[in-house]
């Protein structure tokens, strides 16, 4: 029994060897296989017969290029030497029709009886799980790629925005694309002057950052010829690419001989020319450049390096469309900047800032003209809205003031009630505010403020010695809020001597208030500021008060009155100053009254 045990248990054991899903080898102490599996003549295509007896280091093993290499360095005869397991993984095999295998392996010694027989190697394909690692790494590899342009491209992105400032943001563009997409980057413009003009607004350099700026400046005109890569960039809306053949080629424009001059100055064996560009209109092009030899730009930065000329084009054309906006709006409201009016040595001076942002510009406006009476009129007012439309409303409540009042010598409050039923009954302008007031008195004084205000900041008058008070009598609501509201207004009027020496200052609210302040402490700091103030003559007055209260983000307007010295008429030795400029003749006042001109400063540039 104990024999036909034996016999069965060999079998089993070697119908397993047989069985068994992995390649099974058995070698001497001398390397020669010895026995090999099924699963192991499979794998590598030999039959039995081509496998046993044969040294299984010369016979199997190989370097990747399918040369043999020593002995000495084989890790599984090592396990012979050492009498310890051991395995490994990527080695190579050689088939039986001569290609290469990759292995993974493990090698156990071989004991008998205390005695160290052989070596049982067991060795899988390793090739479906090199080709799974490999689709892995290439796969992560891809993500980081992706990752890498996601992160540049949410960096364009808020470089692009990052201010209004065209110079200055494209420099940030370029400096951003150095060194990740190039050893050096460029960008130039059209220029809006002169036809075909061109001119390069940012040049960055990680080598050499003196030599990129020299190379800023004008550029010669784009021309009519086809020319190089960077004229067929700024002629079409595609990435043209720079290799060394193109660079060899003569420059055929002075404008390619410019462009040509970057890659001498800076280096370059390669290069990208993107045109920043939306569907409509290419405003420029950005050139990237590697100097290192055999540097070139992958399918991905070219993409990539394209959806930033878009990117950037878009940008560009909203910047114009800005300062388009902003032209419009600007020039609109300074031709309605009138020149004031003088009387009797009553001297005005005002001051228009526009707003920050080019949607906010609109409706705050100042006036004063003479009445058919000879009475002055000081205005302010401001037209609800912040855009271009508020602006043409703002026009059209001015001049349907002037309409409404210029004959009448009724009180201000009429006036506004007439205002207000015009713009109910034959305007689209929305609500306003504004103060409209009369300044009344015999030649030489006392004078007297006359006015109406609906629902804007009260004038602020200053004594001579600084004492300050806010006028608020007068006040009614909003001109075309009775329409909204169904029903008929009314604004009281009020009236207030105006002591000699002093200053009457009428504003709009972008002076006192804005997101970063209320309008309270906004009063308060103008009251401090115009007390500090009041023996500065009116001009240096207005500017030092917008100096110190430095208001931002909204429009404003200010009006300004001096009133004389108590008995100084109009005499030849104190004539007021004439006009700085004068877009509109001067307004003319009744026979016997004086009329001449004063400065009307707009301090969107400094005065």
């Amino acid at each position: 029994m104990r024999d036909e045990d034996g016999l069965l248990e060999l079998g089993l054991m070697r119908t397993v060897f047989d069985s068994l899903g992995a390649g099974v080898f058995v070698i001497d102490t001398g390397g020669t296989l010895t026995a090999s599996n099924p699963r192991a003549q499979q794998m590598l295509g030999r039959s039995r017969d081509q496998l046993l007896g044969h040294d299984l280091h010369d016979l199997l093993h190989r370097r990747k290029d399918g040369s043999t290499f020593p002995r000495a360095e084989c890790t599984v005869l090592a396990v012979l030497e050492s009498g310890r397991p051991d395995e490994g993984s990527d080695e190579l095999f050689l088939r039986g029709d001569g290609s290469l295998v990759p292995v993974i392996w493990a090698a156990t010694p071989l004991r008998h009886e205390g005695r160290l027989k052989g070596v049982v190697i067991v060795f899988h394909d390793f090739s479906l799980h090199r080709d799974a690692a490999e689709q892995t790494a290439a796969h992560l590899a891809a993500l980081e790629g992706l990752t890498a342009r996601l992160t540049m491209v949410a960096e364009v992105s808020t470089v692009l925005i990052s201010t209004t400032d065209t110079p200055e943001m494209l420099n940030r563009l370029a400096g951003l694309l150095v060194p990740e997409m190039g050893d050096w980057a460029v960008v130039d413009l059209h220029t809006s002057g002169e036809k075909g003009g061109m001119r390069r607004v940012a040049a960055r350099s990680m080598d050499d950052p003196a030599a990129a700026e020299a190379l800023t400046g004008p550029l010669p005109p784009l021309g009519e010829s086809p020319g190089s890569a960077g004229v067929q960039a700024l002629r079409g809306f595609r990435p043209v690419v720079l290799d060394e053949a193109a660079l060899a080629e003569p420059p055929d424009t002075p404008l390619a001989a410019a462009h040509r001059q970057l890659f001498e100055r800076l280096g370059g064996r390669c290069g990208v020319v993107v045109p920043l560009h939306t569907r409509r209109r290419v405003f420029g092009a950005l050139t990237v450049a590697r100097a290192a030899a055999g540097a070139s730009y992958t399918e991905a930065e070219l993409f990539l390096l394209a959806d930033i000329g878009r990117r950037a084009g878009l940008v560009l054309e909203a910047a114009e469309l800005f300062e388009q906006q902003r032209h419009v709006a600007e020039t609109m409201q300074r031709q309605l900047l009138t020149p004031l009016p003088q009387v009797d040595h009553l001297r005005l001076a005002a001051r228009y800032r526009p707003a920050e942002s080019a949607a906010e510009i609109g409706g705050d406006w100042y006036d004063s003209f003479l009445l058919g009476d000879g009475v002055l009129t000081m205005v302010i007012g401001d037209v609800v809205g912040h855009d271009l439309q508020a602006a043409a409303h703002m026009a059209e409540v001015r001049n349907m003031l002037r309409a409404l009042a210029w004959d009448r010598t009724e009180p201000p409050s009429l006036i506004m009630r007439r205002l207000d039923e015009a713009m109910t009954h034959t305007s689209d302008a929305p609500m306003a505010t504004c103060v409209f007031g009369r300044i009344e008195g015999p030649e030489g004084g006392p004078w007297h403020f006359n006015w109406v205000n609906a629902g804007h900041p009260p004038p602020l008058l200053v004594t001579a010695d600084g004492r300050t008070r806010f006028l608020e009598e007068g006040h009614g609501p909003l001109l075309g809020l009775s329409s909204a509201l169904n029903m008929d207004p009314g604004w009281p009027d009020a009236r207030t001597e105006l002591p000699a020496r002093s200053t009457l200052l009428l504003y709009t609210d972008g002076l006192v208030e804005s997101r970063a302040r209320d309008i309270e402490a906004g009063l308060a700091t103008l009251r401090r500021h115009a007390s500090d103030l009041a023996g500065l003559d009116i001009e240096d007055f207005l500017d030092e008060l917008l100096a110190r209260i430095d208001p931002s983000g909204d429009d404003v307007a200010l009006l300004v009155l001096r009133v004389p010295a108590a008995g100084v008429g109009a005499g030849p030795d104190e004539a007021p100053p004439q006009y700085a400029h004068s877009p509109a003749a001067p307004d003319r006042g009744a026979p016997g009254s004086r009329v001449e001109g004063s400065p009307v400063r707009d301090t969107s540039e400094p005065a």
